[in-house]
This record gives structure tokens, C-alpha cells and sequence, in this order.
């Protein structure tokens, strides 16, 4: 099992930046995918940006340029910069972790163990 707490969302006008955090812990494995997802009202959840455990990034289109993720050197906490924030961007994001190499078009099926969520909302 493995549990994720996210935090660092909140609210920032468009233009802006935030850093969100996910802690992970309990039975965590040597190669691994760690994610961010996020889900708007009204559509479906998609992939933000991907890191597997031997350090390559995978970024959704709508983010790349924006978004930074990375990791702990410990691999215990998974961050997402996001900078230039649009109102689009506005959603609740998700850390997720799995025991599997990344989907790389960042689909969440592969995806073992999810966060509660945090919300991110951007005004313009």
C-alpha cells in the first residue's frame, strides 16, 4: 500500500504560480511511475505530467513550458511547479503512484494508488 497526501493548492489569478506537493508513504518500489493528474467540472481527468523512476518527464501538451515536475531525493515527495497559470488550468489535481513505467500519453490506467485531491483555482 502506499498513501499520498497532496497540498499546496489554493487560489491565484491567472499569470500566477503554484507548487504543489505530494508526500508518499508506506511500501513504495525501486521502479515506479509518480503523477499528476487533474480533473476539471464537467470533464473527464487527464494526465498532467509523468516521472518514472529513472528521472524522464512526461508532460500533458497544455502544460509543457509551464509545468515543472520532480521528486525528493528520497522519492518520498513528488512536487508540480506550475507557473503562467490559466484559467483553464483550474481543476482538482491528483498524485498518483504505480508500480509500472509511465503511460506515455499520461493515461491513468496504469495508475495503483491516487490522493484525495487538492484544488487549484486560477482567475483571470
Amino acid at each position: 500500500q502506499v498513501q499520498l497526501v497532496e497540498s499546496g493548492g489554493g487560489s491565484v489569478q491567472s499569470g500566477g504560480s503554484l507548487r504543489l506537493s505530494c508526500a508518499a508513504s508506506g511500501s513504495t518500489h525501486s521502479s515506479f511511475c509518480m503523477a499528476w493528474f487533474r480533473q476539471a467540472p464537467g470533464q473527464m481527468r487527464e494526465g498532467v505530467a509523468g516521472l518514472d523512476s529513472d528521472g524522464s518527464t512526461t508532460y500533458a501538451d497544455s502544460v509543457k513550458g509551464r509545468f515543472t515536475i520532480s521528486q525528493d531525493n528520497n522519492k518520498r515527495m513528488l512536487y508540480l511547479q506550475m507557473n503562467n497559470l490559466k484559467p483553464e488550468d483550474t481543476a482538482m489535481y491528483y498524485c498518483a503512484h504505480s508500480v509500472n513505467w509511465c503511460d506515455p500519453k499520461l493515461g491513468d490506467y496504469r495508475m495503483d494508488y491516487w490522493g484525495k485531491g487538492i484544488l487549484v483555482t486560477i482567475s483571470s
